[in-house]
């Protein structure tokens, strides 16, 4: 089975945390954290500020890892390290993704998660319940 290794930004401000919609492929339409594919040679860390700087024109700082998920899908093994991030640039703009939203805790169930990030949103509901 082919394997993908990502990674992910778990932007929180003011106790929200910021989600995307996909707008294109096989999960066109489910949400996801922003971020994608390490290219050779980079860090976790340094391949989530260019994912996010591509993805959003933002410029962000990688604070913490929050976990590592691995999930099957049908076609491909994914190893997903989430990290948790603050803004340095309050501007976002869509460049890839359909939609976006700040999700409060109590919404984290709004949005139609794709599976692998179902695992981060347990995480993050642990976090939040912390503060």
């Amino acid at each position: 089975m082919k394997c993908i290794e990502v990674v992910a930004a778990i932007i929180r401000k003011d106790d929200k945390i910021f989600a995307t919609q996909r707008g294109y492929g096989e999960w066109k339409d489910w949400w996801e954290f922003p971020g994608g594919k390490m290219e050779a040679g980079e860090t976790p860390e340094e391949a989530l500020v260019r994912e996010i700087r591509e993805e959003l024109s933002a410029e962000i700082r990688v604070d913490e890892l929050l976990c590592t998920v691995e999930w099957d899908y049908p076609k491909f093994h994914l190893t997903m390290h989430c990290y948790l991030c603050s803004l340095l640039t309050e501007a976002l703009h869509l460049n890839e993704h359909e939609a976006a939203k700040w999700l409060a805790k109590d919404e984290l169930d709004s949005v139609k998660w794709l599976p692998a990030d179902i695992q981060v949103i347990d995480k993050i509901r642990t976090l939040m319940k912390l503060k």
